[in-house]
């Protein structure tokens, strides 16, 4: 056998290896999610761990290269090409490097993997025998002990919140009710709540008073004996001998039996951090129909919803403090009661704005600043810039650190991934909701689940991470989903310290300009340094960029990204596409938002593993016919808006290939159908069944009735968009059975008939028509669609009176009026649009007064006038003393504008609701 058939041969037994290294992936996976919860126990198992997630991360790289190899020759057997292509010493040299490497980390799984487990079984071992205890417990009781012993005046803020609990305990129904206290962890839920617990008008109401400390690792039997105990002692009663051994159905009996029938009852249950925790007690609390309370304090939102269902009840949120309350308890804390030196105002208000409210961070960061000499204010400006390391380093912060801590602990193994991945964000940027569910799919933080797309399992993450407080809704859309969130600066140090700690991200920005060897994730905020664009990157998995210069951006594309699976730009300098990008053929997400690019290589093809092409924001419009062979390719955005005033105009793309073959497409948005082409490509859309949103632009008549058809088969839409050719009619009638998961309707064009499947859509929230200029009053037909929650109106029908039937519109929320140049008269009856809270009205000339019975809105909060006539905006002024001001003084938020000079002229009017009024920012 010649040397060629020999290395032949090598190569074909060594690709029946990947299998095996496959094998040995899964299982050193497995092992890392078992051992997970060990991994706070000792700096042996934090070793271990780490020698195991390096063997993993090398496994990830050997198999992308397999992978690679055969993505950049689709077509041929690796053999075949090997022996047929020009580059055959090349790719013959890669082969043989990749097997070595797959034969060499074989040998290394076995050895690490045993050392592992050994270890592993001392560990528990000795934990079992109590030579070994995580700090989770000790520091859990630390922190609780704390909140529980703080006198009344070292506490700021808590006057208010304190009061409003005690009137919700002492004077609210006789049912039996559960109040559950949420706040993340060091924002003082316990201490507010052991405030409210000691209040003497509390003791005074109940007869029977228990306060019970749960833990992350607290058994039921435990719970129940010293709830047992408390409640023995409040009624003057001694607990039977025995109850040690005991079972807790037995307890749980015994409990219930002191507090049937009895006086007034309020028990704490305190730091619940699982549904099973409540599960198991819940039941134990009769319903003496006496006033009786539970309050519970908890971070996490989801087991204080599902207690409040069971049970009569309304959740507590706590808020941060405000920014009067934040500066009196960091002078308290900082200066012992005095006022801050005016040298060290400004840096001081700077490092209180990182703390955002939360009253552990202000005490925590105030007892490191009160050791500083006030006269060396470089002192203060280092702790400005270095927190991340304080916390980390500093034991003055280390309760600080363990507390934050916690809640990341108590994540399951599934959702650690998705919150060490906030730290790639800056913390001054919002986090736009669908961004992150892309991210973490194209990321694979996501597990299957049967029945449920990738996308379906990453928004349940998402909102589990929400409701942990680990992250905060910064922005809601008009119908109630999150639309962006924010993570809170401590603990996105947190994310970010555990992050580097396993080598999931690295971040690069001013305080931090270097990298591991190892880097996985990298995300640079802004600057790049010149010493590290010769750092090797040909690991890197993912990359992220904000703000940074043309010439960062040069230096990451020249470190070659050949195993790159995400690459996101949003919002860098670029003007043309980057041609290195097209050597990452197994990249899965690219995201170019808010560039500068006009024109996409018809090279995209190459990259077929592309799940996520965000062009949002773009100048593209025109898409080439390649773009059909990415096959895996799940959202396709391509559109920009220009608005400006009245005007909002929109941009979409026109595409040359055959639209239908993209079988994974779930957002198609937007395309522009008034070419030749577009009845082939109405047809094919009605191909993309995986299809959540569509969005059309410059739709013809003739073509209505084809699109019609194609929107009847898409049974997963859940948001369409039809815009008309110009200002000519479309033709929407011919659904006769639409997507009954629709939520989201817009439509721009001349309808005429309002399209009959309209009163079908028992699931559509919002719904937008525009220029329609019906033949019909639509009204009957709207304000009986039971989940319309956004309704906006423009120009729909020529409305003299305009009549807003009682029972009407039971969910609306949201509503606006623009451009009715007939309209004179509306009318609200009583009993309409009950759950209103916005209400717009613009361009109607001729009304000259305020709706009639708008005063049966008592839960309008806004009312927004814009270039509406002169004659009623002088009658809302309050020193008119008109009628129609009277209408409207329960509305705290009135504003009237005009555009003027290429630009808004907005004001507001004076009510007395808004005089004692506190909107929060999102009304602003």
């Amino acid at each position: 056998m010649n040397f060629v058939e020999n290395e032949v041969l090598k190569v074909r037994d060594g690709w029946q290896e990947v299998n095996a290294v496959k094998e040995d992936f899964d299982r050193i996976k497995a092992i890392l999610r078992d051992a997970d919860s060990l991994e706070e126990g000792s700096q042996f198992m934090k070793e271990s761990i780490r020698k195991l997630r390096n063997l993993a991360d090398d496994i990830e790289d050997a198999l992308d290269e397999y992978e690679l190899l055969k993505a950049q020759h689709q077509g041929h057997g690796v053999l075949e090409f090997l022996q047929m292509s020009h580059s055959y010493v090349k790719n013959w040299k890669a082969c043989i490097r990749i097997m070595l490497r797959m034969r060499d980390i074989s040998s290394k799984v076995k050895s690490i993997c045993e050392e592992h487990q050994k270890f592993c079984y001392q560990f528990k071992q000795g934990a079992e025998q109590g030579s070994s205890s995580t700090s989770t417990s000790s520091t859990w009781h630390d922190q609780c002990g704390d909140a529980l012993l703080l006198e009344k005046a070292d506490l700021v803020g808590i006057e208010e919140p304190q009061e409003q609990l005690v009137k919700r305990l002492v004077k609210g129904p006789s049912e039996k009710e559960i109040i559950p206290v949420v706040g993340m962890g060091g924002s003082g839920n316990t201490t507010l709540v052991k405030q409210v617990f000691d209040d003497p008008a509390v003791k005074k109401h109940f007869t029977i008073c228990a306060w019970v400390t749960l833990s992350p690792s607290s058994r039921t039997e435990e719970v129940l004996r010293d709830m047992l105990q408390q409640i023995a002692s409040s009624i003057m009663e001694s607990v039977p001998s025995g109850t040690d051994t005991l079972s807790s159905d037995l307890l749980k009996m015994m409990i219930r039996s002191l507090l049937q029938g009895r006086s007034r009852y309020l028990i704490i249950l305190d730091d619940v951090w699982r549904v099973d925790d409540w599960d198991a007690v819940k039941y134990v609390f009769p319903n003496n129909k006496n006033g009786s309370r539970i309050m519970m304090t908890t971070r996490d939102v989801k087991i204080a919803s599902s207690s409040c269902k069971e049970y009569a009840g309304e959740v507590y949120f706590m808020k941060p403090l405000r920014a009067e309350q934040s500066w009196k308890l960091f002078c308290m804390k900082t200066f012992k009661g005095d006022s801050c030196p005016s040298n060290l105002k400004e840096i001081c208000e700077s490092i209180l704005r990182k703390c955002e409210g939360l009253p552990l961070a202000i005490v925590a960061i105030s007892g490191i600043l009160a050791t500083k000499d006030s006269d060396k204010i470089d002192e203060w400006h280092l702790v400005h810039r270095s927190i991340r390391s304080e916390i980390d380093s500093n034991d003055r912060l280390k309760n600080l650190k363990k507390v934050l801590s916690l809640s990341f602990n108590a994540l399951p193994y599934h959702l650690k991934p998705c919150f060490l991945h906030l730290s790639v964000f800056p913390t001054d940027k919002q986090i736009e909701h669908m961004r992150l569910i892309r991210l973490w799919v194209a990321e694979g933080l996501v597990e299957t689940k049967e029945v449920k797309t990738p996308e379906e399992v990453a928004e349940e993450y998402l909102k589990d991470v929400l409701s942990r407080s680990l992250i905060q809704a910064a922005e809601l859309t008009s119908d109630g989903r999150v639309k962006m969130y924010r993570v809170h600066d401590l603990l996105w140090e947190i994310s970010s310290m555990k992050s580097k700690d396993q080598n999931f991200a690295t971040v690069v920005d001013e305080q931090h300009a270097g990298w591991m060897d190892r880097v996985r994730r990298l995300s640079v905020h802004k600057i790049l340094q010149s010493a590290q664009q010769n750092e090797p990157l040909w690991q890197l998995r993912s990359l992220f960029m904000f703000g940074v210069s043309k010439s960062s951006l040069n230096r990451v594309f020249s470190s070659g990204l050949k195993l790159l699976r995400i690459l996101d730009l949003q919002g860098a300098p670029l003007k043309r596409f980057p041609t290195q990008v097209i050597d990452s053929h197994l990249l899965r997400y690219l995201n170019l938002r808010c560039t500068k690019l006009h024109t996409l290589p018809s090279s995209i093809g190459m990259l077929q593993n592309l799940e996520t092409l965000d062009l949002k924001h773009t100048f593209i419009t025109v898409l080439p016919a390649e773009i059909t062979k990415l096959h895996r390719l799940c959202h396709l955005l391509v559109y920009r808006y220009e608005n400006i005033a009245y005007s909002h105009s929109k941009y979409g793309f026109e595409t040359l290939g055959e639209i239908g073959v993209l079988q994974c497409l779930q957002k198609l948005c937007y395309v522009e159908v008034d070419d030749k082409k577009s009845r082939i490509l109405i047809r094919a859309i009605g191909k993309l069944i995986q299809l959540r949103r569509l969005g059309i632009l410059k739709l013809k008549k003739e073509d209505g009735r084809k699109l019609c058809l194609s929107i009847a088969k898409l049974t997963n839409l859940r948001a369409l968009s039809v815009s008309s050719f110009k200002d000519a009619e479309i033709d929407l009638q011919s659904i006769s059975s639409p997507p009954q998961f629709l939520q989201r309707v817009f439509i721009t064009g001349k309808l005429q008939k309002l399209p009959l499947w309209i009163a079908k859509l028992h699931n559509l929230a919002k719904l937008k028509l525009k220029w329609s200029h019906l033949d019909k009053d639509p009204m009957l037909i709207l304000q009986s669609l039971p989940s319309l929650i956004h309704l906006e109106l423009l120009q729909a029908y020529d409305w003299y009176k305009l009549c807003f039937k009682a029972e009407g519109f039971k969910k609306l929320k949201i509503l606006g009026l623009d451009f009715f140049e007939e309209l004179r008269f509306i009318q609200v009856e009583k009993g309409a649009m009950p759950c209103l809270e916005k209400w717009s009205i613009q361009r109607c000339k001729c009304l000259k007064n305020m709706p009639s019975g708008i005063e049966y809105l008592s839960k309008l909060k806004v009312l927004e006038l814009f270039d509406m006539p002169d004659e009623l905006i002088k009658k809302l002024k309050p020193e008119e003393q008109d009628e129609e001001y009277g209408k409207v003084t329960h509305i705290p938020e009135l504003s009237y504008g005009y555009w003027r000079n290429g630009a808004w002229d907005v004001k507001s009017v004076e009510t007395a609701a808004k005089k004692r009024s506190d909107l929060p920012p999102c009304w602003k």
